[in-house]
């Protein structure tokens, strides 16, 4: 039976840091994957568990990017991988399963927000694409070494953005509707969401937990296609368009941004637990039917269309998740 959005009074918050949220956490012996782990939010995440003996994988496209910013990490190996490309996600997947590791945490951090108008080779919108079915087919090519773990967690970053606009099944890549960013990063933010209770279900009895997350307000790489007047919408600049530092801002700083990553991820105030949608390192709650407040939408945590949404994710990328293998 899945958790239900119920917060836990986890003794945590908004203003907690990634390192507060491991809680001294001894992670030696144990493995994770980080997609998105060379910047940002990501970084920090990386930063944190391989810092708590943990042995870190890193994928990404720019494999010198990455290098540079993971000099001096021990325990991090670095590897290549475009989540628009699905052959490069299945040949990361193999060269990983081919080490015979368990994968313990898997923590589907990278993404794309608000670019303009671009598709893969499929035809698939980028937000989409990158930001869920990527990582839909490198989860389910993973699948081997999570049930090897013999007690994994999936952790995908969604965002409060999925309040723009709900998910919509029909046109997922736009093609029947104006192209709106801010209603495709929706889209997939709440398919991020979406994935990790359909995942929690098919998963928990082969020992695979799944959870998703609000990280916070934060200013980092993700915005880099956004221009001065979605900068002040969102309360990043100050009325001489500067940028407004947090506390100031309400934003949070990268590593309280992290922090719920590494909850999710590592906590035992979440064993036995999953499915759920969280945010401030505690379980959100249902928000109000008007979407103010913090909290997720009933739509974004809905069993039925997440499984719906499942179901399609299984014909677009081909890829079909096999439990019991």
């Amino acid at each position: 039976m899945a958790t239900p959005q119920i917060a836990l009074h986890s003794g945590l918050g908004a203003q907690t840091t990634a390192i507060e949220a491991l809680a001294g956490r001894d992670l030696s012996g144990r493995h994770a994957i980080v997609t998105g782990g060379y910047s940002g939010l990501g970084l920090e995440t990386v930063r944190v568990l391989a810092g708590a003996g943990a042995r870190v994988t890193v994928p990404g496209r720019d494999l010198a990017q990455a290098q540079l910013a993971l000099q001096g990490i021990a325990g991090v190996d670095i590897a290549a991988l475009d989540l628009l490309d699905p052959s490069s996600i299945d040949a990361f997947a193999s060269a990983f399963l081919a080490t015979g590791a368990p994968l313990h945490m898997l923590v589907n951090s990278a993404g794309i927000m608000a670019c303009p108008l671009r598709r893969d080779a499929r035809g698939y919108e980028a937000q989409f694409a990158t930001n869920h079915l990527g990582h839909f087919q490198l989860t389910a090519r993973l699948w081997p070494a999570l049930r090897r773990a013999n007690g994994a967690r999936v952790v995908s970053v969604s965002s409060r953005g999925h309040v723009i606009a709900p998910i919509d099944l029909n046109d997922l890549h736009f093609q029947h509707r104006p192209y709106d960013k801010w209603q495709a990063y929706a889209q997939s933010k709440n398919a991020n969401a979406l994935f990790a209770v359909e995942l929690d279900r098919v998963g928990a009895a082969h020992g695979v937990r799944a959870f998703s997350l609000h990280p916070g307000s934060i200013l980092t790489p993700l915005a880099r296609h956004l221009d001065l007047e979605d900068l002040r919408s969102v309360g990043a600049l100050d009325e001489h368009d500067r940028v407004n530092p947090p506390p100031e801002s309400n934003f949070k700083t990268v590593q309280q941004g992290a922090a719920t990553a590494v909850w999710c991820a590592t906590s035992s105030q979440l064993d036995g637990m999953g499915g759920v949608y969280c945010e401030d390192c505690d379980i959100a709650c249902v928000m109000a039917d008007d979407g103010m407040g913090a909290g997720v939408r009933r739509s974004a945590v809905d069993p039925q269309l997440a499984r719906r949404l499942w179901a399609l994710s299984e014909r677009m990328t081909g890829v079909a998740f096999n439990p019991a293998s």
